[in-house]
């Protein structure tokens, strides 16, 4: 064992797990959206202080905590803002300064080192995102249509009629058979365990990572807790996080399309669509079903995601540049030495539109896609990360220039590598099925938090 791994071995087994105040903390931080689901995503301004924190002060009874999340078995509600948003609180400038860099700054002012450039341009994306008009996220997640309608009721009361406010835009995602994303694929299934929570755990999430990790105020990989906004002994970080939130176009009929062109019949075309993915569309890991899909492996949360890369660091069950792979490289050896553990994303993504279908190659100019959301305490500096050193490159796994599958921005003549005997084989001409129509970096802070944001007793 190296020094540094004795070093984490302590810091990992003698520290003892934080008791994390659920009360405080927001569900949808901890705990997966439900399975299947439905819900909408509801972008507001505020057009004065005032009207901002009424608002805020009327949604707060409504957000579920953590603590009540493992009972309810309805809709719940989240809430984040923007640094613009807490700007249009009248917020002291010396606590607004505290946030760090790349979230003051927004995330179309951080195009270049997200490399969200071309197609994926700020100068593309849908309004309000980039604008800095966004202010404020209100996300309702349900199990079923009766709870989500009843809560999208509960939400717009506390819009109606209040002024100081305005509605930008709603999105309502979710909905999908079997809760496929709009490449067809179960998604969500490989998120972190996070120390001392209570949501439950699953074969193969590893290791739980140090709760700082994605709530602020308590210690992470490092031992200690990271930068938290506000005066360290009245910090308005605390229980909170931070938020990617990227909306993105899915072109299906050009996915199926390139899987026709390369895949052969329609077996090898499964078997293409799960190399690039690692998975098959039933959520079916390659890593233990490498020859043909077996949906009640992918839908078995017990076991779809208990795997390691131990036996297969030469990438000839799941290629090294799979989409999986590079966002979660787990025991993958590196080229460049990573703690992958300090670049993980509680994901709660969502998806939009019409079911996926595989007849489809032509665009039927139906809007579908994925809202993808990350949380961690270092949320945006992790999303520029991964889409610098993970997704638009591969030289920490020896692949060059080679890009992410499925969200990379392809240039001309990319290509997509598959290991295997005797010789590797690249496949030539693989272009972006995702585009970036917009996004914003939030701060989703604790119910307490909340409360002072709205003006109230904390």
């Amino acid at each position: 064992m190296s020094i540094l791994e004795k070093v984490k071995a302590l810091v990992h087994h003698e520290a003892p797990a934080p008791t994390l105040e659920l009360h405080d903390i927001q569900a949808t931080i901890l705990f997966d959206r439900p399975d299947p689901y439905f819900g909408t995503h509801v972008l507001l301004r505020f057009d004065s202080a005032a009207g901002g924190r009424a608002l805020l002060a009327r949604l707060a009874p409504h957000v579920c905590s953590a603590a009540d999340a493992a009972d309810n078995t309805e809709a719940w509600i989240a809430v984040a803002l923007t640094h613009a948003g807490l700007r249009a609180l009248a917020l002291d400038a010396e606590l607004l300064d505290s946030f760090p860099a790349a979230f003051r700054d927004g995330m179309a002012q951080r195009a270049e080192r997200l490399q969200d450039n071309g197609p994926n341009a700020p100068d593309s994306w849908e309004a309000p995102f980039g604008s800095g008009q966004l202010h404020l996220a209100v996300s309702i997640f349900a199990p079923d249509e009766a709870s989500w309608r009843a809560a999208m009721a509960t939400a717009h009361e506390q819009f109606a009629g209040l002024s100081g406010v305005t509605v930008l835009g709603s999105h309502d995602f979710g909905a999908q058979p079997d809760s496929r994303n709009s490449f067809g694929y179960r998604d969500n299934i490989g998120n972190p365990a996070v120390e001392g929570g209570t949501a439950p755990t699953w074969p193969g999430q590893g290791r739980p990572v140090k709760a700082g990790e994605f709530i602020l105020g308590y210690p992470g990989e490092a031992g200690v807790p990271l930068a938290q906004p506000g005066p360290a002994d009245d910090s308005i970080g605390r229980n909170g996080t931070y938020v990617v939130l990227r909306k993105y176009h899915t072109d299906a009929a050009a996915f199926n399309r390139f899987l026709r062109e390369h895949g052969g019949d329609v077996d090898g075309q499964e078997l293409l669509a799960a190399k690039l993915v690692g998975r098959w569309r039933s959520g079916a890991p390659l890593a233990l079903a490498p020859e043909k899909d077996d949906p009640a492996l992918g839908a078995d949360r017990a076991r779809n995601n208990d795997f390691t890369y131990a036996e297969d660091q030469q990438g000839l069950r799941v290629p090294h540049g799979c989409h999986m792979r590079r966002m979660n490289p787990r025991d993958s050896k590196l080229a460049i030495l990573t703690d992958v553990n300090l670049h993980r994303l509680i994901r709660r993504s969502t998806t939009f539109g019409p079911p996926y279908r595989p007849d489809m190659v032509e665009d039927d100019g139906a809007e579908r896609g994925l809202f993808f959301i990350g949380l961690s305490a270092k949320a945006p500096e992790t999303m520029e990360f991964m889409q610098q050193e993970w997704i638009n490159h591969g030289n920490f796994i020896d692949l060059a220039d080679e890009r992410d599958p499925i969200v990379g921005q392809q240039p001309d003549g990319a290509t997509f590598t598959l290991p295997e005997r005797p010789v590797r084989r690249r496949i030539h001409g693989i272009q972006s099925f995702c585009t970036l129509r917009g996004g914003e970096y939030l701060f989703m802070p604790g119910l307490k938090a909340l409360r002072r944001l709205a003006g109230e007793p904390g």
